[in-house]
């Protein structure tokens, strides 16, 4: 089977991502790191010809925060071939706005810990 997760080729752009996150991705990142929430997140983890925000690998479970790029119409249809991707790989795919980030940390982290006790399909 052809490897789909942490693409070497992919090493450079991963890190770039991890020095330049957004305010958004700091903090929930300070929210879900050290198994915060009792699983172990990977940050900016590739999988395919994709970089995810977050990755939990033992459930299969990926974070998406989505600044204003993601809602013009490019950036939908590029995150909605993203999610099908994901999928098809089996792994669910969760977003929240920056929005939510900022005004309502608390209801974010209990739609992430509703998922990771949701077993996966």
């Amino acid at each position: 089977m052809k490897a789909v997760n942490t693409i070497s080729k992919f090493y450079l752009r991963r890190k770039d991502l991890r020095n330049n996150s957004t305010p958004q991705e700091i903090l929930l990142w300070s929210r879900i790191k050290n198994y915060k929430l009792g699983f172990k997140f990977r940050r900016q983890h590739s999988i395919g010809g994709y970089v995810a925000d977050f990755y939990c690998t033992s459930e299969k479970l990926i974070i998406e925060i989505d600044g204003s790029q993601h809602f013009n119409n490019d950036g939908v249809e590029y995150d909605n071939n993203r999610t099908k991707f994901f999928e098809g790989l089996g792994i669910r795919v969760l977003r929240f706005t920056n929005t939510e980030i900022n005004n309502n940390m608390s209801g974010v982290l209990l739609k992430i810990e509703k998922e990771l006790i949701t077993p996966s399909p």
